[in-house]
């Protein structure tokens, strides 16, 4: 992992994005790097920056328009190699089952709760790390 880390946010919604550079501020815990964001309003965006490289978490907002983050996330850990970690927002405590069968790493509910959404997002930095030590 680079000195920083890439965090690709996906939603439709300015203001769900907003709330994740919010709660993340510079870096969500002081054992991890400052936080870089690379924000998608589409699908289609998702994949083009997936393809670039060099991401290092996926926020994917499972309550986005047209696709949410639960269908994105299934497609690009079926079609990315080396897919990186997700951290997926979702509507309800209830639908935690849905990102498990999406193969998300991690989910938080909306409205993004600061200290619940910066823990997960620095467990997930922390496992990317020690996978690429």
């Amino acid at each position: 992992m680079q000195p920083t880390a890439t965090v690709l946010v996906y939603s439709d919604d300015s203001n769900t994005r907003e709330q994740v550079r919010l709660a993340t501020g510079r870096r969500p815990a002081p054992d991890v790097p400052v936080v870089e964001f690379l924000e998608c309003a589409t699908p289609a965006a998702v994949l083009k920056e997936l393809d670039r490289g060099g991401i290092d978490v996926c926020v994917l907002d499972g309550e986005a328009v047209p696709m949410g983050g639960m269908g994105v996330c299934r497609q690009i850990k079926d079609e990315v190699f080396n897919c990186p970690p997700v951290l997926l927002l979702i509507g309800r405590p209830q639908d935690a089952w849905l990102a498990t069968w999406s193969r998300a790493e991690a989910a938080v509910t909306l409205p993004v709760d600061p200290v619940e959404f910066a823990a997960a997002l620095a467990s997930l930095l922390r496992e990317r790390k020690a996978l690429s030590a």
